[in-house]
């Protein structure tokens, strides 16, 4: 394998989502892009898949690489459809799963139900066996009780096992040989290991992460080996790589085994794809917001740079490892609406109509009212243009939806307005999440709005915001997909090791990191990549001394060679500028701790260049229509332009629409429109 795909070839992106299925096909000769979009049913996925690779205009034997992001391992955790799997612990810690941190997340939610155990307790069994948190071995490990334990879980029809014992970050002996084990005497098993997957402290959350690839894995192993097949039968190849949450991509093979490092392939690529637009445009400040059919997913792009995280919650349940920093609400364009039962208030999502039945709306038997059917009672959708006209909408339907269960007596507008201004209030918390509620002020950025329903919201998120500039891409509906193809091979590793920042610890602090950068290389060079193709970078979680808690923070690879001075003065000053601008407070002086270490290997592939296309004149409206605005109400005769038929100098103002065949952007009164030189219809504030 080669550090960047062969040139003058095609490379395909697949984004396979809840509602649908996108597809951005790039020739590399000359830069253009095919977009393509199927529906995801459920039930049919790979063939649904398929369908959509057979309808692209180059066959499959002629692409030069196939990228490919997925929620299927998501979704198996979120909708808890997983295999039967049986947990091996240390003796005694059985119930770290359950009991979790013994807390509420939210300390106002006095309903809080923790999610349950994805492993019943009669299937969580233990072992005897101890090691301490240095390493030290304190009790010797019985197989023969491993053996026993096996032959309860196997009788009781388990298809996968996760072994997660106490401390085995510090050593992975016994680990190590539990699992060659099982995967001698049980091979039909799916295995995972925690030393295999996480080497991190906290028990609770290292146990969920195994827990859930264990969950996820029979199900995902099994779609992407027939997508591999699939797409061999085609006469495909080259190797095929799938997106990970952290922003890279690994091989078919990996991923089949570490599902988890999955869960947030999809919303990734469109992370991954702002940074490069934000490389190009030079908004060094960027709110990615990202709306499907079924979540508003949003991150940042903070000063250039990725904003990641070490840990996540999804579904309840915590997953360690890096990922991007991504905010998910139920807020797409499928979210239903719905008459609280208990306060009688409209509430929308986070439930969605996904892509079968769907919106009422798309007439395949769905009845609940969706923010799709606002949309067209609205007027903000046009029926008859949806998908380019590929897909007819029924008004009729999407009214008698919302009446029928909302309320026949109240107004059709009012109420269709009101699940609108609800899902856009929901969008607008979502970025006060990662902005305001982290001491960032989101009018000092720029929001980036992809997404198939992205262009109908971004306007009115970031007036409501006070932001200024949205910047909505060509190809917005596969923007997560486009992204895709600029994501580079990634691979992290991480030990947790307590260690104070002093010049007497350098020796240690130096070794570790170097360990973790030869196995991070040793995992890409294991893919095909020469060694001197890669480019590693360092960063710690530290703490302050007496502190629990960490702040991920980077650390220069200058820092690390001569005499050492400048990692002991330098680390305390990093970390302490980020603890100031999370919690208002830090003090540079203050000794602190590493408590664990990270290195990110990574091989770059050639990304794709931006092109932008103009039109030679000035666009003239194709249609007009009505369209209902909260500042304004309705407005008679608002004029629809074709984004192709844009020229460099063209600045609408709204109130307008702007029309591609997987996109409409509204821009209402007081924003303007006009592309910028990468093809980016960029929106404009007019006015206060």
């Amino acid at each position: 394998m080669s550090s960047s795909p062969r040139h003058g070839g095609h490379r395909l992106a697949v984004d396979v989502g809840g509602t649908f299925i996108d597809y951005i096909l790039l020739d590399e000769a000359d830069g253009s892009v095919v977009i393509d979009k199927q529906p995801a049913t459920a039930t049919a996925l790979v063939d649904e898949f398929v369908r959509g690779l057979e309808r692209l205009p180059v066959q499959t034997s002629e692409l030069s690489m196939f990228i490919h992001g997925t929620t299927v391992a998501l979704n198996t955790l979120v909708q808890e459809r997983g295999a039967k799997t049986g947990l091996l612990t240390t003796a005694g810690f059985r119930d770290v799963l359950e009991l979790g941190r013994a807390g509420r997340p939210d300390i106002y939610d006095l309903r809080y139900q923790p999610a349950p155990p994805l492993v019943p307790r009669y299937l969580r069994r233990e072992v005897t066996e101890r090691v301490a948190a240095d390493g030290t071995v304190l009790t010797e490990l019985d197989l023969a009780g491993v053996r026993s334990e096996m032959e309860f879980l196997v009788a009781h029809g388990i298809e996968s096992v996760a072994i997660c014992l106490l401390h085995s970050y510090a050593n992975t002996a016994h680990e190590a040989a539990i699992a060659e084990l099982v995967r001698a005497e049980y091979p039909q098993l799916s295995v995972t290991v925690s030393s295999e997957l996480v080497r991190e402290w906290r028990e609770y959350e290292r146990t969920s992460t195994s827990v859930i690839n264990a969950y996820t894995q029979p199900l995902f192993g099994a779609y992407a080996k027939t997508i591999d097949t699939r797409v061999r039968e085609k006469g495909y190849e080259h190797g095929i790589a799938f997106m990970r949450s952290n922003g890279g991509v690994m091989t078919i093979a990996a991923a089949g085994g570490r599902p988890v490092e999955t869960l947030g392939s999809g919303p990734s690529g469109g992370v991954i794809g702002a940074h490069a637009l934000s490389d190009r445009t030079g908004y060094r400040n960027i709110v990615c917001a990202d709306v499907g059919g079924t979540t508003y997913d949003v991150a940042l792009i903070q000063d250039g740079e990725i904003v990641e995280r070490s840990n996540t919650d999804i579904a309840g349940r915590p997953v360690m490892g890096s990922v991007i920093d991504i905010v998910s609400v139920g807020a797409g364009g499928g979210s239903i609406a719905v008459i609280d039962a208990i306060s009688g208030s409209l509430r929308v999502g986070p439930e969605s109509a996904g892509a079968s039945p769907g919106p009422a709306a798309f007439g395949n038997g769905g009845e609940l009212p969706t923010v799709t059917d606002a949309q067209v009672v609205l007027g903000l959708l046009d029926p008859d243009r949806f998908l380019g006209g590929r897909m007819k909408l029924d008004r009729a339907k999407a009214e008698t939806a919302i009446a029928k269960h909302l309320g026949e007596d109240r107004d059709l507008v009012h109420l269709a307005g009101g699940i609108l201004t609800i899902a856009q209030t929901n969008m607008a918390n979502a970025i006060r999440v990662i902005t305001t509620e982290r001491g960032l002020d989101p009018r000092e950025f720029a929001m980036l709005s992809f997404g198939g329903g992205g262009g109908l919201f971004a306007a009115g998120v970031a007036e409501e915001l006070g932001v200024t500039t949205v910047l909505v891409p060509q190809a917005a509906a596969g923007f997560s997909a486009w992204g895709m193809l600029t994501a580079d091979y990634r691979e992290d590793a991480t030990l947790t090791s307590v260690v104070d920042v002093a010049t007497e610890s350098l020796p240690v602090i130096r070794e570790s990191f170097a360990k973790l950068a030869e196995e991070a290389q040793d995992a890409l060079a294991a893919y095909g990549f020469e060694r001197d193709a890669l480019q590693v970078a360092y960063s710690a979680d530290v703490r302050f001394l007496g502190q629990d808690h960490t702040i991920t923070t980077p650390v220069d690879p200058a820092w690390l060679t001569g005499s050492g001075d400048d990692l002991v003065a330098g680390l305390p000053i990093a970390f302490a500028g980020r603890h100031k601008q999370r919690y208002g407070h830090g003090e540079a002086g203050a000794p602190v701790q590493i408590v664990t270490a990270r290195c990110r290997a990574v091989a770059p592939v050639t990304s794709p260049k931006t092109v932008g296309k103009f039109a030679d004149g000035a666009a003239t409206p194709v249609s007009t229509r009505p369209i209902w605005f909260p500042a304004t109400g309705w407005v008679e005769e608002v004029p629809v332009y074709e984004r192709t038929e844009m020229s460099a100098t063209d600045r609408l103002a709204g109130p307008c629409v702007v029309d591609e065949w997987t996109t409409t952007v509204i821009v209402p009164p007081t924003w303007t429109a006009a592309l910028d030189e990468f093809g980016n219809l960029v929106l404009t504030r007019t006015e206060a």
